[in-house]
């Protein structure tokens, strides 16, 4: 499901201190992107950050989840896509941080897709 155009608003207004933010379609969801580097997924209102090895266990601290879907064969987990902690939606600062946090693993992949 698409993120609500508010919501969406309000999210760039949450991260907007880190850059201009760009909005595409992901799956029938949003992707949010500085630059090439997305780091950021939302569904319906729940927003799920880029993640990595390095950034997981933060992420896990914080309790958050990875996105998951179900399949025919079953549920299938992305731990490269953590829940933002609901405190940051209403907290610039905290989101903020939760965005630099992001935007390490969000600049790896990018950085590899322009090499492939």
């Amino acid at each position: 499901m698409a993120a609500d155009p508010e919501f969406l608003s309000h999210l760039t207004d949450l991260f907007s201190g880190y850059g201009p933010i760009r909005a595409g379609r992901l799956f029938g969801g949003t992707s949010l992107y500085i630059d090439d580097a997305m780091f950021a997924v939302v569904f319906a209102d729940t927003v799920y950050m880029k993640s990595d090895k390095t950034t997981r266990a933060r992420f896990d601290e914080a309790g958050s989840v990875p996105f998951s879907y179900e399949t025919k064969s079953g549920e299938r987990v992305i731990p490269g896509l953590m829940s933002l902690p609901e405190s940051a939606l209403d907290d610039p600062d905290e989101a903020q941080e939760w965005m630099e946090v992001s935007m390490v693993p969000a600049r790896k992949a990018a950085a590899k897709r322009r090499r492939t």
